[in-house]
């Protein structure tokens, strides 16, 4: 069984900005910050961040997970798209074989963008009930604070 979920959001910052967000490790920790209630630590394993990157997220008690280990597969400057894999532990204990998190930075102008965040996932198929697991909602969260994020920075700099 194969399935993907997207959210968007409309960003008024450049796409290179949100891109300085996105594309580094920074993301990694505003994810643990926006996530505290669901992750309870980000560890750099190995990396700087580029591709072959792998971080450990240490899951908050109650969530159903301890942890997992992911590994960024893609990190596209150019196209503004970095994907990391689970390789050990969360959605792969529970029958899937493949979950994959996508995050796009879209120019839309000169000063705004669009920053997609997909899930793609595949499960075996004596797993297929556990695919109502797999929500969009954590990184719609995300996004819209690093929205939120994006938009302090900028009028920061404005008002320099």
């Amino acid at each position: 069984m194969v399935g993907q979920v997207s959210h968007e959001v409309e960003v008024n910052v450049s796409a290179s900005e949100a891109w300085e967000l996105y594309g580094t490790l920074q993301f990694s920790k505003l994810v643990e910050e926006v996530l505290s209630n669901f992750i309870e630590k980000i560890e750099v394993i190995e990396g700087d961040g580029g591709v072959g990157t792998i971080i450990k997220l240490i899951f908050a008690p109650g969530t159903g997970f301890t942890g997992c280990k992911e590994k960024f597969t893609k990190v596209d400057n150019e196209s503004r798209v970095k994907e990391t894999e689970v390789i050990e532990g969360g959605f792969l204990e529970l029958g899937f074989t493949l979950y994959r998190d996508r995050f796009e930075v879209i120019k839309n102008g000169n000063d705004s963008c669009i920053i997609r965040s997909t899930i793609e996932y595949e499960l075996k198929e004596d797993a297929a009930a556990n695919a109502s697991l797999v929500s969009i909602e954590p990184l719609a969260n995300v996004a819209e604070l690093a929205k939120n994020h994006l938009l302090k920075s900028k009028t920061a700099k404005d008002e320099k």
